[in-house]
């Protein structure tokens, strides 16, 4: 498991510039500024001259208020109050709802290089946003090897040895219609401690490696709607030899979990041999995880009923 300890401003601003709308209008040398806190901060006490507990390390926003205020000090006072704050080494400055930064803080941020973007969003709306945004990229990640494929939106983790067959299920399920998230390596996210978050690497995006074949196109060969960007892990399932498993479940009614980042997955194994439809077995196993997040379980109803019928039998 690896958290990231950093964030540069021009991650943070390639990953969500449209998303909360930024306009970078100074200090563009600085964009190698590092956000160390997955948080925001308004400058409005910082302004006032209290910088005692100034939490300089995460994104600082100035809103409609701040502004307002600022233009009520002195030119000294501002100078001196902007100067003190851009020494603390922060990453950048963000003005909401499309506010005019002050001439001052302009020069001040550019000749410091720390980065100064505009937005129109409504401050409360934009310190949400951005929180999202920062909770992102902090959030603990990981890789696994194997496919990820979207099922009728269940998420369904395609894991096994090198040559198992993991691609080929993978391809195979695209050509039933479903969407295709990662091939191979498959980027994990955990979100708020309570669901993984899957994605693939941008280079490899819509790629696929096919044994004999070699790499393809996913969305030129099937179209874009065979390709899905992020898809929450709902399931993991195992492709195993068949000679190599010793003990496999039979009727489903012991439910079995992988761990990743900490958190329990539904995990199926699947014994392969020549001549099943991984395909099928695993769209079936997707079909039946999700029938279960509705709360209707076959094996418990299997058992259930076999459970009454030897009840009247012994009656």
């Amino acid at each position: 498991m690896k958290k990231p300890l950093t964030v540069s401003v021009e991650h943070f601003h390639a990953q969500h510039a449209d998303r909360l709308q930024l306009k970078l209008v100074a200090g563009q040398d600085g964009m190698g500024r590092l956000i160390r806190e997955g948080a925001v901060n308004r400058l409005g006490m910082a302004l006032t001259g209290f910088i005692k507990y100034f939490a300089f390390r995460r994104v600082q926003l100035i809103g409609k208020s701040e502004v307002s205020y600022f233009q009520t000090l002195d030119p000294a006072t501002r100078q001196a109050r902007i100067q003190a704050i851009l020494d603390k080494k922060i990453p950048c400055i963000v003005f909401s709802r499309d506010n005019r930064p002050p001439v001052i803080i302009l020069k001040a941020a550019q000749k410091a290089k720390v980065p100064v973007f505009v937005s129109p969003i409504p401050t409360p709306r934009l310190v949400n946003l951005i929180t999202l945004c920062l909770e992102e990229d902090f959030a603990p990640s990981t890789s696994e090897h194997g496919s990820m494929v979207d099922i009728m939106g269940v998420g369904v983790l395609i894991r096994g040895e090198s040559g198992v067959g993991k691609s080929e299920c993978a391809l195979g399920l695209v050509e039933r219609g479903y969407s295709l998230v990662a091939d191979d390596i498959t980027r994990l996210r955990l979100l708020e401690g309570r669901e993984l978050m899957a994605s693939s690497a941008e280079v490899t995006r819509t790629f696929m490696e096919v044994r004999g074949i070699g790499i393809i196109n996913v969305a030129a060969i099937f179209g874009g709607r065979a390709i899905r960007t992020e898809k929450r892990l709902d399931l993991v399932v195992s492709l195993e030899e068949w000679d190599k498993v010793e003990e496999i479940e039979r009727t489903g009614l012991d439910q079995q979990f992988y761990e990743i980042l900490g958190l329990k997955i539904p995990h199926v194994r699947i014994p392969i041999r020549p001549g099943r439809d991984l395909a099928g077995l695993v769209q079936v196993a997707a079909l039946d995880q999700k029938m279960k997040t509705m709360g209707q379980f076959s094996a418990l109803e299997f058992n259930e009923k076999l459970m009454s019928r030897l009840k009247l039998k012994d009656g």
